[in-house]
């Protein structure tokens, strides 16, 4: 249908007052996403479907805003509980543990980017391989040409892994050679 502008009153219809729901309850816990990651905001929401269900979304989390919260109106009343005097070191390591959990899922995002990347390069060499069949559907003459292939490929890794070994050892002998003259 697309997006467009619609009335703000009750949806009637229950089963579409649902969805509304759901989509408008993504919206605003995504929007409460951005503005905790751009600004360093401590945020949390609590809502209730029409059915009755809780749903939040807090960051750090709920609870250490609405702790923070409790504590700032009972500062500006005057008496503070013993047990949250300590909140600030309690927020500080909610705020850690999110940070270290969120560069935990960028890694794994980024893993599973990789490995997606990965498969397709595999699939891709496939197709370019004279080998594509499964191994189990080669037959004897196709292993034999494929030993042979995977022979030669093993001869070229070496040569290519002593050059490799040749230049780093001349590197290194240069790099000695560099300091002495240095001192």
């Amino acid at each position: 249908m697309g997006r467009r502008k619609i009335e703000m009153k009750m949806v009637k219809d229950s089963g579409s007052r649902q969805v509304t729901f759901s989509k408008r309850r993504s919206g605003l816990f995504k929007k409460a996403n951005e503005l905790a990651t751009l600004c360093a905001a401590q945020v949390a929401i609590v809502v209730f479907s029409p059915g009755g269900k809780p749903y939040s979304y807090g960051h750090p989390s709920v609870e250490a805003v609405a702790e923070r919260f409790l504590t700032l109106n009972l500062r500006s009343r005057g008496s503070i509980p013993r047990q949250l005097v300590a909140q600030p070191q309690r927020e500080a390591k909610v705020e850690r543990l999110s940070r270290r959990l969120n560069a935990i899922l960028n890694k794994l995002q980024a893993e599973m980017k990789r490995g997606e990347m990965l498969d397709e390069a595999v699939k891709a060499a496939r197709k370019r391989s004279k080998f594509r069949k499964p191994i189990n559907e080669i037959n004897l003459y196709e292993l034999i040409e494929m030993r042979k292939a995977m022979g030669q490929l093993r001869e070229r890794v070496k040569q290519r892994m002593s050059e490799i070994e040749a230049s780093s050892s001349l590197l290194l002998l240069s790099k000695m050679a560099t300091k002495q003259a240095e001192s």
